[in-house]
């Protein structure tokens, strides 16, 4: 139990911080998403159900990735149904409450799911690269980068300057 006595600040800050939490049977796993800051400035009480998805959608995308070796890439496989595998392209919202993912599937055919927040389950996998001889895309690191252009823009983004600075 923490004894720390908290400012009001502090105590209605503490309220509407996401929180994240792991644990793996690995004793030696480190937790990957623990540090990870979506979110920006907005609170999360301001931001649509799809807004937030997306931002928390990125985080783990990228942390994703940072455990792929050079022959896979990120793809997101479907639950329910036979619908397969779609190697991740593209993500974007439609405020208030739609995910949409872009990519392709298996064969190369171009795919897109369009997806209702509350009906959002996605599990990402690792797919062999189609050109063995390429690089591997990464697009979590573009996402995370677009992401935080977007945060830096949004009115209210943390500046330095104290309030009533210009």
């Amino acid at each position: 139990m923490d004894d720390k006595i908290k400012t009001t600040a502090e105590a209605h800050e503490d309220a509407v911080l996401p929180r994240v939490h792991e644990v793996h049977c690995d004793p030696k796993a480190k937790p990957r998403m623990e540090g990870l800051r979506a979110g920006g400035s907005k609170p999360v009480s301001d931001k649509s159900p799809a807004r937030w998805a997306y931002e928390r959608i990125i985080l783990y995308i990228r942390n994703f990735e940072e455990q792929l070796d050079n022959a896979h890439e990120v793809a997101m496989g479907f639950t329910g149904g036979d619908a397969g595998v779609l190697r991740i392209e593209g993500i974007g919202y439609y405020d208030p409450d739609i995910i949409t993912f872009y990519g392709g599937d298996g064969t190369g055919g171009r795919t897109q799911l369009i997806q209702h927040v509350s009906q959002l389950n996605v599990m990402l996998r690792a797919m062999p690269k189609p050109q063995p001889d390429r690089p591997p895309t990464r697009i979590g690191f573009r996402l995370a980068a677009d992401l935080d252009e977007e945060l830096a823009a949004e009115p209210g983004a943390d500046s330095g300057a104290e309030p009533g600075e210009d």
